[in-house]
């Protein structure tokens, strides 16, 4: 197995610190707003890899955690006139719905940092012992930038680079402009805990570097986020953290691609910004879940009604061969799942993957028309090769009928049309049951006769 390493920019063999195991942090979220369609890359990219670890045999700790105290938790509580902790516990109760609904599977462990203000103060505290961090005359506690050797070494950027090209708001308690925020003073009636630098809280980078260490070790196998935490956040928890421990903080660090919108940057001032939620009010949940694997992890995505179109059209190819059979397990060529898992051990290439289950597909069909009896063990492959996935969970018949509900017709009456159609044909008038299939067919109502009867299915 071979993975991307954000920090070394090539593919390398993926060996875990303890043979069998895999210990993997992965940035959540900052439960302010509800989460959006970036937030759903993240989550169903690293859902993925670890469903695929498992599979291959890895007993895998994920770890996911919250940030529930920041600036812009603080503001929106102010904002909405309720207390931060109403706020936080109903948006993490809205993540854990988006992503249930998702396929999303929980994380083993989801600490907040609320919960981890001692680990916060023991680690800010190692730093100030060490030389690496400061109280500044405001009461804030800074990380020193310049006396952390190997900063920038996860975008090989250097210090001077960083500086010129930077936007860095002018503070004149630091020693350097370039130097982050470890501790926060309290400002009046604001949430704080207390700290040998006074009441206060802690900053955003350290939050992590804490929580992480904390659940995984001071070395751990994996970290994962979202593309635009490289710098400056994953670039500060490793100062933080190999500062603190004096080890090497992570082996691999593992970065998902933007989603873009109609080939554009999301954003609320562009207009096409949508929540998870927003979107599954339109789409089935396994279409944009296929969409988001559609593409490599790493890849760039573009969120657009073609695109979704598209999803739902190949999902529809895997349900229409699935629908009507009972998967069972039997002999099947080994080639599939060895492609397979080719494609997932090059650094998790689900587009790859997908690929190969089009190809198995394609042979189910045929299987179907030419030799029925191998039908059900290739049904049972594609299966199993898709829930790997996390797709293919749904009734064949459930998920294809789903969207009739939006046309001009009920169930009820398209069932009635189909009677309609069978008593034509039992008294020979070909005509009127041509005509009913072609009308239901201009609705996007396609028939499927079969020897148990005639089924349909919504096409889009």
């Amino acid at each position: 197995m071979q993975i991307y390493n954000t920090l070394t920019r090539r593919k390398e063999p993926f060996n875990p610190i303890e043979p069998g195991k895999v210990r993997m942090y992965v940035c959540g979220i900052t439960v302010y707003d509800y989460c959006h369609i970036g937030h759903a890359r993240v989550m169903v990219a690293f859902d993925v890899i670890t469903r695929y670890l498992r599979e291959r045999g890895y007993d895998v700790t994920y770890v996911r955690n919250i940030t529930d105290i920041d600036d812009k938790i603080l503001k929106r509580a102010d904002e909405n006139g309720e207390t931060i902790v109403s706020l936080t516990e109903r948006m993490i109760a809205a993540m854990h719905e988006d992503e249930g609904r998702l396929g999303v599977l929980r994380p083993d462990h989801e600490p907040r940092a609320t919960a981890h203000i001692d680990d916060i103060i023991a680690m800010i505290e190692q730093l100030i012992d060490k030389g690496y961090a400061y109280r500044a005359d405001n009461g804030d506690v800074y990380y020193r930038v310049r006396k952390f050797t190997d900063y920038g070494k996860l975008n090989n950027r250097n210090l001077d680079e960083m500086r010129a090209g930077a936007r860095v708001e002018v503070d004149t308690h630091k020693e350097d402009p370039l130097d982050f925020v470890l501790w926060k003073a309290a400002k009046p009636d604001e949430a704080s805990w207390p700290s040998p630098w006074g009441n206060g809280r802690p900053g955003w980078h350290i939050e992590c570097s804490a929580m992480s260490t904390c659940c995984l070790g001071e070395t751990f196998d994996i970290h994962g986020g979202g593309p635009d935490l490289t710098f400056p956040h994953h670039e500060n928890e490793i100062a933080q953290s190999e500062a603190a421990t004096g080890k090497p903080y992570v082996n691999t660090w593992m970065h998902a691609g933007a989603v873009r919108v109609d080939q554009q940057k999301m954003s609320k001032s562009l207009g096409n910004f949508f929540t998870i939620r927003e979107v599954l009010e339109v789409h089935d949940p396994e279409v944009v879940r296929y969409l988001l694997l559609s593409s490599h992890y790493r890849s760039p995505i573009n969120y657009a009604p073609d695109a979704l179109d598209e999803a739902r059209r190949s999902l529809e190819r895997f349900y229409n061969a699935l629908d009507g059979l009972e998967p069972v397990k039997g002999e099947v060529e080994e080639g599939y799942r060895v492609r397979f898992t080719e494609a997932m051990d090059d650094d998790f290439n689900t587009a790859e993957a997908l690929a190969v289950l089009f190809e198995l597909v394609r042979d189910l069909n045929r299987a179907r028309k030419e030799a029925p009896e191998r039908a059900p063990a290739l049904a049972y492959e594609l299966k199993r090769l898709g829930g790997i996935l996390g797709l293919f969970g749904q009734e064949p018949s459930v998920f294809l009928k789903a969207g009739a509900a939006s046309l001009p017709i009920t169930e009820s009456e398209i069932e009635a049309r189909i009677a309609a159609r069978a008593d034509a044909k039992a008294q020979r008038d070909f005509a009127e049951a041509d005509r009913i299939r072609d009308e239901l067919a201009a609705m996007g109502i396609v028939l499927k006769d079969s020897r148990e009867g005639t089924n349909w299915v919504f096409e889009k």
